[in-house]
């Protein structure tokens, strides 16, 4: 599947403000699920100087910093990406006892997933919540994973929220509802209780195309040795293959972020956008 857009996003200040050295993570992965063809990223007013790198979860990120104050940050991205896995269980795993749970990957893997397994957080609610999933699908790996993807998209109420971090999962199981990124979390939460790794994941759907007004949208992933990084999304019940373009991925959803950064300075700020997405030559547009 062939998808372009463009992410235009303004941040209005009440007064001039001096911006800290500012991260962009706009620029869309490059791996085996897709292919990214062209991408731009303009910012006015121009930074002082910048430095395109790999952060620390390798993802491609944008460090700007900037010499004089500004009252105003605009930016916008476009791109065009072919997204190429059509199956999202094209794969075996590695190890016939991965089949089953709780997961334990080998040396040196375990190590180097030591942030996405991190569940020192975990609550006796998300605990709970997950081995329910698990005693009704018989403690089988591939099937937990598609159960709870399922169950968390059946079972909530689904809301948006244009800002804010993610609620911690067991907020969102006590209130009943979430946005895609309290789920994707909530996703996480429950795969490490299992001892499955997972992070949050930061992109873009298709079905945002349909949509008048049109949102980034979050999921989760999890390592499947065999599989390598594998997508579910919760908030549409869904195993991620090519209606999904991911833009950042990290075991802490502020290290995902399209943009992350502060300001000195005394004025609020405010944030507008839009996006316009093309899906296979079929125009669509939506703006906030």
């Amino acid at each position: 599947m062939r998808i372009s857009l463009t992410h235009s996003t303004v941040y209005r200040y009440e007064g001039p403000v001096y911006l800290e050295p500012q991260t962009f993570r706009m620029r869309p992965r490059e791996d085996g699920a897709q292919r990214l063809s062209h991408y731009a990223l303009e910012i006015s007013p121009a930074p002082a100087g910048k430095a395109e790198c790999l952060d620390q979860d390798g993802n491609v990120a944008l460090e700007a910093w900037f010499d004089r104050p500004v009252e105003e940050l605009s930016l916008k991205s476009s791109f065009e990406v072919e997204t190429l896995r059509e199956n999202p269980f094209d794969f075996i795993l590695a190890d016939a006892r991965l089949a089953s749970l709780p997961f334990v990957y080998r040396e040196p893997v375990r190590s180097a997933l030591a942030p996405c397994l991190d569940a020192s957080q975990e609550s006796t609610a998300v605990r709970d919540f997950a081995l329910s999933v698990v005693n009704a699908t018989g403690w089988q790996t591939l099937v937990f994973l598609t159960s709870l993807n399922r169950t968390l998209f059946e079972t909530f109420r689904h809301v948006v929220r244009d800002d804010g971090p993610p609620h911690p999962p067991e907020v969102t199981i006590r209130s009943k509802e979430a946005s895609c990124r309290d789920l994707a979390m909530l996703y996480c939460a429950a795969c490490r209780s299992m001892g499955i790794a997972a992070r949050f994941v930061s992109g873009y759907e298709r079905g945002a195309a349909e949509q008048e007004q049109s949102y980034m949208h979050a999921w989760a992933e999890v390592y499947l040795p065999g599989g390598g990084w594998r997508g579910y999304d919760p908030a549409l019940g869904l195993a991620v293959a090519d209606s999904h373009v991911v833009v950042a991925a990290a075991a802490d959803p502020r290290l995902a972020a399209p943009l992350s950064g502060s300001f000195r300075g005394a004025a609020r700020s405010k944030m507008e956008f839009t996006i316009a997405m093309q899906v296979a030559g079929d125009a669509a547009s939506a703006g906030a």
